[in-house]
């Protein structure tokens, strides 16, 4: 079981983990043992997130995310099986922790008076420069 915050927690039966080979350097102990984790959280069939969470969920993970609305993590990081392991939950709670984070509303704001002058203008001087780079007639 997972403690993510005071009031969700994620059950072992939502997360299932499969250990396979790391790819990298290891020498041949890369080629006999699984250390690398492929860790999966089925995040649309769980109970305990709300679905405002899993949307945010959803968009953090990205690539991540598959069709059946699971949450793949892979960590092959450390040569040790049990430290992989580990890093792959901790981050699974940090990347829920972040989509419990609701994003602050954006509020459109309009240009000052003086930004619109000042772009004006510059554009101005630049059709300016523009103007002058043309073909010079030579009058003696």
């Amino acid at each position: 079981m997972l403690q993510i915050n005071d009031q969700i927690t994620i059950e072992d039966w939502e997360l299932t983990e499969q250990f396979i080979r790391a790819s990298g350097p290891g020498g041949q102990n890369v080629n006999k043992v699984s250390t690398a984790v492929e860790l999966r959280f089925e995040a649309a069939r769980s109970p305990n997130l709300p679905d405002p969470v899993k949307r945010r969920l959803k968009r953090l993970a990205g690539r991540r995310w598959t069709t059946d609305g699971a949450l793949i993590l892979q960590v092959d990081t450390t040569r040790s099986q049990a430290r992989n392991r580990a890093l792959a939950r901790d981050r699974l709670v940090e990347l829920i922790r972040k989509a419990l984070e609701k994003p602050k509303p954006r509020i459109p704001t309009r240009p000052t008076f003086g930004s619109k002058k000042r772009r004006l203008k510059a554009k101005k001087v630049r059709g300016e420069v523009k103007a002058l780079r043309g073909r010079v007639d030579r009058e003696e």
